[in-house]
């Protein structure tokens, strides 16, 4: 939570709090190509009182592209309650705020959404300038299905959380997309294919930008492909949902009692351990709870 100080005197009839509150734009930037601009967004960041962006040399080559000089401000995970309470401070005075991110959307897995839901709190107005977002992108030209799908960001890096996730994913039907770093890239398609099992993705990076690439593949694909060639740039993984092929298997191995369902994974080559888990995912039970019942031996 936000602390909101009172400003001293602003200029005639403004007064900190007593003041009629600004505006807060939430301003859409270019992924890649300086080009995917709207002339609002270059409007509102020429005419704002103050730019707060969470990349400033990113937003000022923006900005010194388009010749605009309207004062920058850093806002980012690390500052995020300092400079939050000063721009709420600014925007309550009657200043307009312009938000950019890093890239695309702001409020989108950056400290953005923390501004806006302090902002909306205190009767500040918000409105979005709409535009690029990494993402919609993404999903778009992935060639899977869009007509429904998750945006889950980033995994958690590891643990029990991470685990959760991760298997909470397993019977999602919808189209799921997933942002990734480079350096956990190769890790985060491992364990996609270990408890989602072989389904098709699409791995974007650079999108809009000279070298953009686009990887259409299964998650074993993706795997090799970046293990001969190690990722570098931020990820947008795109990976189907858990369709009809996966509920028919389902519904095959429904009557089978547990134990011989794993001796036959067992001897279609599975370890012990990745039997389980595929079992768990195709009948919906709880792993651990499988890991305590079967009597295998490895």
């Amino acid at each position: 939570m936000f602390v909101l100080r009172r400003l001293p005197a602003a200029g005639p009839g403004v007064s900190g709090m007593e003041s009629a509150n600004g505006l807060l734009y939430l301003c859409a930037t270019p992924i890649g190509n300086l080009a995917d601009i709207t002339l609002r967004a270059l409007q509102i960041l020429r005419e704002a009182d103050l730019v707060a962006a969470e990349d400033t040399r990113r937003t000022r080559r923006l900005l010194s592209h388009y010749d605009i000089h309207t004062p920058l401000v850093s806002y980012h995970e690390h500052n995020r309650r300092r400079q939050g309470e000063y721009l709420l401070e600014r925007l309550a005075a009657g200043d307009t705020v312009a938000l950019v991110s890093d890239a695309g959307t702001p409020g989108i897995s950056d400290p953005g959404v923390e501004l806006v839901r302090e902002a909306v709190a205190l009767g500040i107005p918000v409105t979005t300038l709409p535009g690029p977002s990494a993402l919609l992108a993404a999903l778009v030209v992935s060639g899977l299905a869009v007509e429904r799908f998750v945006f889950e960001g980033f995994l958690p890096a590891k643990g029990a959380d991470r685990n959760r996730r991760l298997a909470a994913l397993a019977g999602e039907t919808r189209t799921i997309v997933l942002y990734e770093a480079p350096h956990r890239l190769l890790k985060t398609l491992a364990d996609l294919t270990v408890n989602l099992g072989e389904r098709r993705a699409c791995a974007a990076r650079e999108l809009t930008k000279l070298h953009e690439e686009l990887l259409r593949d299964t998650l074993t694909g993706l795997q090799e492909h970046f293990t001969r060639q190690p990722p570098r740039g931020e990820f947008v993984l795109v990976i189907e949902g858990a369709g009809a092929a996966s509920g028919a298997e389902a519904e095959e191995w429904a009557g089978l009692p547990l134990e011989d369902h794993v001796r036959l994974l067992m001897a279609e080559g599975l370890a012990k351990n990745e039997a389980i888990k595929k079992i768990a995912r195709l009948r919906n039970l709880p792993r651990q709870e499988l890991y305590k019942k079967i009597h295998v031996p490895e």
